[in-house]
């Protein structure tokens, strides 16, 4: 099993990214999971095509046996989707709802159930507080993906994001594979993301273009994977899978 962790800005794509990670993956062949750590719980909608999926949470607060069959979908793709969810609005701690969600999953032995090849974790990345670093853990993630563009909050995310991550090194946390360029479009937006690569000792290692085939897919509720086969933009997306699946065979996972 190999876990790797993606964070990102909220609303720079990182879902969409992850999403279509999953579902080349699975193309291949391989077994995945993908875990929302959204309180929004829409990580995994492209897969599902509208179908409800409670999240973690929401079936804890309902109270009595918590059962996987409730909490794991999977989907049409092969895609095992998971929601951890979060607290009701204005009460209570997001992070400490991914803790929980976590601790559940693992109570239930769900690795253990579905023994997924590749676990994903679509993590919100505009603070990183205890529950939120959570899959930054070395027995949870084994290496983190950061999805950026070239605009400057999105930039500053990924900053404290690496951030986090170098000062969690020491213990045997998840380590950076690198950064994804879900390009915008924005002016010298790839010059901006090669500066800050060189300023924080980073490196792009995938790169996803601009294209209006992400809405048109999204609209009809799948992933560009799906819906765009031979697409430049599927091929992206499949290039990254496979940058993952080789780095998963090269430390023997």
């Amino acid at each position: 099993m190999y876990k790797v962790a993606i964070y990102g800005k909220g609303g720079i794509g990182k879902s969409t990214t992850t999403c279509n990670l999953a579902a080349a993956l699975a193309a291949q062949g391989f077994t995945v999971m993908q875990i929302g750590c959204d309180p929004k719980a829409d990580s995994t909608h492209l897969h599902r095509g509208g179908d409800a999926l409670p999240a973690v949470l929401d079936c804890m607060r309902e109270g009595g046996a918590l059962d996987l069959s409730r909490i794991v979908r999977r989907a049409d793709n092969g895609v095992l989707c998971v929601e951890a969810g979060g607290p009701v609005p204005g009460i209570g701690c997001a992070g400490r709802g991914i803790i929980a969600a976590f601790e559940a999953l693992e109570k239930l032995h769900a690795y253990e159930t579905y023994q997924p090849d590749f676990v994903l974790y679509d993590v919100l990345g505009d603070v990183v507080c205890g529950g939120f670093a959570l899959p930054l853990r070395g027995d949870y993630a084994d290496e983190v993906l950061i999805v950026t563009s070239g605009e400057m909050m999105s930039l500053y995310a990924a900053s404290n994001i690496m951030h986090a991550i170098d000062h969690f090194k020491k213990r045997g946390y998840a380590q950076l594979r690198g950064l994804v360029a879900n390009l915008r479009n924005i002016d010298d937006e790839q010059e901006k993301i090669a500066r800050f690569c060189e300023e924080e000792q980073a490196e792009v290692v995938a790169t996803i273009p601009r294209c209006g085939l992400i809405q048109q897919a999204e609209d009809a509720g799948a992933t560009v994977i799906e819906a765009f086969v031979s697409s430049d933009l599927a091929r992206a997306y499949r290039s990254l899978a496979d940058l993952v699946a080789q780095d998963a065979e090269r430390k023997g996972a």
